[in-house]
C-alpha cells in the first residue's frame, strides 16, 4: 500500500471503540468483489466479512440493511488484502482483509466442496453447522426471529447433514493448509430431549480420529445432564448453551420456541456443565440490542461469571431475510457501557477469552470483548 498523505492520516480512534462503530453501523465496500469472501445466511452471525483491525479480525457487516447505509467507507484493498476506513472524507483507520482460505479450493470425493461442509470464522477458527434444519425454524410461532439456518441451505451454499467423515476430512485440510487452531461445531436443534447434544458427539469423534483439533459443541442444554460428560469424553473440548437474550420478556418474544427452555434451566445446565468442562470452558452467546437493558444484561453476566460461565456479549446485527432484518443495531456506546465492565468482570475473575480452548469466545471476531480485555490486561 502507498504510504498515507500527511493530509488523509488516520485519526487516533481507540481500537475498541473502532470495532464498536463498525460493528454497529457496518461498511460500504467501495469494491463489492474485492476483499475476499464473506458469508450470507446459515446459523449465527451471518451477512458480514472477516477484517482485521490493529491485529485484532473482527467480523464486520456488509450485506445488511445498516451496512447498505453506513458512513464508514472501505476502499478497495491492495494485493496483500490492506485497506482504509474512511468517515465523511477523512481517513479514521486501516484494516485488512482475509485472504480466501486454500483448503476452500478442495472437494471430498463425492463433489462436495469443503466450503459447503465448514467454513473460515475470524482469522483461524473452522465452524459448521452440522444439521442445517431446526425443529423450530418452519414454525413462524417457534423460530427464533433472528435465526438464517435456512437460508444458505436453501441457496445452495451448504448441506443439510455434515457426517463425521467430512467433518474430519475438512478439518484436516483445514489446519494443514490454513493454520486453523481450534473449531466450533453448532447446530439446529433436531427432535430428541438431547437437543443436539448426540449428533455432537458423533461429529466429534470424527473430527478427533482424523486430527487433534480443540473443539467447541454448542447446542441448548439437554434435558439430561450426562450428555456433558458424553460430549467431553466424545472430544469435545468446551462447550456453548447460548442464551440470546437474558430476561424472560425478551426471549418470549423475539424466540418464542427456545424460551420454552427457562433462563433457571440453563443456569442449572451451567452449574452441572462447569464442574466437566472446567471454568471458563462454558459459554452463553447474548445478543445486545434485542430489548434487555444494559443493566439486565451486565446482572446476568455477573451471575454467569460467578458459576463459571464466559458470558460473550455481541452487538445484534440483523440479517436480510429474517423477520428483524429491519430491526436496529444497538448504538456502539451502547456496547461499550456493557463490554467495558464486563471486561473488568472477567479479568477479574481470571476468565479470558485467551485461556478458552476453542470457540466463539476464543475466536471473538464478533464483539470487541477481547480487546477490551486486553487493554484493561495493559
Amino acid at each position: 500500500m502507498k504510504p498515507i498523505p500527511a493530509s488523509e492520516t488516520p485519526r487516533p480512534i481507540p481500537t475498541e471503540q473502532l470495532i464498536n462503530e463498525l460493528q454497529s453501523f457496518g461498511v460500504r465496500l467501495v469494491d463489492p468483489k474485492a476483499g475476499g469472501d464473506s458469508r450470507r445466511g446459515g446459523a449465527g452471525p451471518s451477512d458480514h466479512m472477516p477484517m482485521t483491525i490493529d491485529g485484532a479480525t473482527v467480523m464486520i457487516p456488509v450485506h445488511n440493511a445498516p451496512a447498505f447505509e453506513s458512513p464508514y467507507i472501505v476502499a478497495k484493498p491492495d494485493d496483500l488484502g490492506r485497506s482504509q476506513v474512511s468517515r465523511d472524507g477523512a481517513v479514521i483507520g486501516e484494516v485488512k482483509f482475509q485472504l480466501r482460505p486454500r483448503f476452500y479450493e478442495r472437494s471430498t470425493a463425492d463433489g462436495i466442496p469443503y466450503s459447503k461442509i465448514a467454513t473460515l470464522h475470524g482469522r483461524d477458527v473452522l465452524a459448521t453447522t452440522i444439521l442445517q434444519t431446526c425443529i423450530r425454524y418452519q414454525s413462524r410461532t417457534k423460530t427464533c426471529q433472528f435465526c438464517a439456518i435456512g437460508q444458505s441451505l436453501a441457496a445452495g451454499r451448504t448441506i443439510e447433514r455434515k457426517t463425521p467423515q467430512q467433518l474430519g476430512e475438512v478439518a484436516k485440510a483445514a489446519v494443514e493448509l490454513d493454520g486453523v487452531t481450534h473449531m466450533v461445531m453448532t447446530t439446529g436443534t433436531p427432535p430428541g430431549n438431547d437437543r443436539g447434544a448426540k449428533i455432537l458427539c458423533e461429529s466429534a469423534i470424527g473430527v478427533k480420529a482424523a486430527v487433534d483439533l480443540p473443539i467447541q459443541g454448542q447446542c441448548e442444554p439437554p434435558d439430561d445432564d450426562i450428555w456433558f460428560e458424553r460430549m467431553r469424553d466424545a472430544g469435545i473440548d468446551s462447550l456453548g448453551m447460548h442464551l440470546e437474550a437474558v430476561t424472560e420478556s425478551v426471549r418470549a418474544r423475539i424466540m418464542p420456541g427456545k424460551a420454552q427452555v427457562s433462563v433457571e434451566r440453563y443456569f442449572k445446565a451451567f452449574e452441572a456443565a462447569v464442574p466437566v468442562f472446567g471454568r471458563g470452558q462454558v459459554s452463553t452467546y447474548i445478543l445486545a440490542g434485542l430489548g434487555d437493558s444494559k443493566q439486565e444484561i451486565l446482572s446476568i453476566c455477573e451471575r454467569l461469571v460467578g458459576v463459571g460461565v464466559y458470558p460473550f456479549v455481541v452487538p445484534f446485527v440483523p440479517i436480510a431475510g429474517t423477520p428483524l432484518e429491519s430491526h436496529p443495531t444497538p448504538p456502539p456506546s451502547f456496547m461499550h457501557d456493557i463490554l467495558s465492565p464486563l471486561a473488568d468482570m472477567l479479568v477479574d475473575a481470571g476468565m479470558k477469552s485467551s485461556s478458552i480452548k476453542a470457540g466463539c469466545g476464543k475466536c471473538g471476531a464478533c464483539s470487541a470483548l477481547s480487546t477490551y480485555e486486553k487493554r484493561v490486561r495493559a
